[in-house]
């Protein structure tokens, strides 16, 4: 920001890191760090003091179409109840499409691509968009609802105070504004009836089981896709407390086709959690496949951040993309249509060709996971490169 006064002024920025097209600078390349994402980009625009921010859309960057942002922020909008919501919250937030950039950029006698270039620097100065204005009026009804998380736990035999968390999230978008179609309903069947039903089933298979030593913690989240609103809450009002919580799996989105011969994470982290579930998905010789999109920032995207932020051993499983019918090939159409049709719009609802055949072998790869935590005496931890792992050392004492 370069210590320019935003003051009573709307702030445009893109989308995703400087480094995201180049490839090269101080953030991670190719791949998104927090500071890439639209949540973090509206934070500090509140805390520089801006009227508003005003975020660029671009597919790439996003790592998804103009659908997904308008299908996501065209209807009732939620966030927890804050002491002070400006110091989190611009009083305006909302995204333009880049041709409406390019316009407001050349109205001002400015190149938006040459200004993006420059932007891609570290140098980069903030430009007054000279001339240029908004003039708004809108009327925002405000209420405080109350939302509900829901934890179901099996009391460890041996040692209850010690807990691994199962997770998925129950809300999706709602009803907003019809498609093409006429559909005014977001469905949410993959993201996250799935997830939420691969919870039910895994609660259930540990409940007639052996009782574990360590107690296992089923917890369905509310309003993820507000921003990890019911994560958010639980990480920061514990029911059992994250210094003794030995790890967080999270299931957003479980394969709904037949198997993949390999699996991935949302997102890059290096932590023993993920080695130890390599070594247990080898019992059905599926391999480990890096995020094929780090750019697109699903470290972030997914409850399980509000957990490893705080420390917390935690992954959200992503199905593979090489299936067993049909290989890389077929496993990346359907991802790409999905992204493209279904994600966060109308179309994400139940399919005649599903079978879910993938989703019933992974969740037997995490119950195993699950298990093996349940019944030892190891505590995973980050990687010492890591952000998250001095976090978690702190509490290192707590752990005996």
């Amino acid at each position: 920001f370069k210590g320019v006064d935003l003051k009573g002024k709307i702030a445009v920025v893109l989308i995703n890191d400087p480094d995201f097209e180049t490839g090269k600078g101080d953030f991670d390349g190719k791949g998104m760090t927090w500071y890439g994402r639209w949540p973090y980009k509206y934070e500090e625009g509140a805390r520089q003091g801006a009227l508003g921010v005003l975020i660029v859309h671009e597919t790439a960057p996003a790592s998804y179409g103009w659908a997904t942002v308008a299908g996501s922020n065209t209807n009732t909008m939620f966030d927890v109840v804050r002491d002070n919501p400006a110091d989190t919250h611009p009083t305006l937030e909302g995204w333009i499409q880049r041709d409406l950039a390019v316009d407001l950029f050349r109205s001002a006698g400015l190149d938006f691509e040459a200004l993006k270039k420059q932007a891609q620097q570290r140098d980069f100065t903030p430009v007054p968009l000279t001339g240029a204005s908004l003039d708004a009026k809108y009327a925002v009804k405000t209420e405080v609802i109350t939302s509900h998380n829901v934890a179901a736990r099996l009391e460890g035999s041996r040692y209850p105070d010690e807990t691994i968390v199962y997770s998925a999230h129950w809300d999706h978008i709602g009803v907003g504004e019809p498609d093409a179609r006429g559909d005014r309903i977001f469905n949410g069947a993959l993201d996250n009836a799935s997830g939420t039903a691969s919870l039910l089933e895994l609660a259930r298979g540990f409940a007639k089981g052996k009782r574990p030593e360590r107690s296992v913690l089923f917890l369905a989240v509310t309003a993820e896709e507000k921003g990890l609103l019911g994560s958010e809450y639980y990480a920061t009002h514990p029911l059992y407390p994250l210094e003794k919580t030995v790890a967080m799996i999270n299931m957003d989105g479980m394969a709904p086709f037949g198997p993949s011969r390999d699996f991935g994470i949302y997102g890059t982290a290096r932590f023993e959690l993920l080695d130890q579930l390599k070594d247990v998905a080898k019992g059905w010789d599926i391999r480990y496949t890096p995020d094929p999109k780090p750019e697109a920032g699903l470290f972030f995207r997914s409850d399980h951040f509000s957990f490893a932020k705080r420390g917390v051993p935690a992954l959200s499983w992503s199905a593979g993309q090489d299936w067993v019918d049909g290989g890389v090939a077929a496993g990346k159409k359907a991802s790409d249509d999905y992204t493209a049709k279904r994600y966060h719009q109308q179309g994400d609802e139940w399919q005649p060709d599903w079978v879910f055949a993938g989703a019933a072998r992974d969740l037997e790869v995490l119950y195993t996971l699950g298990s093996q935590l349940a019944n030892s005496r190891s505590w995973p931890n980050w990687s010492t490169d890591e952000s998250f792992r001095a976090v978690r050392d702190a509490s290192a004492d707590q752990r005996k």
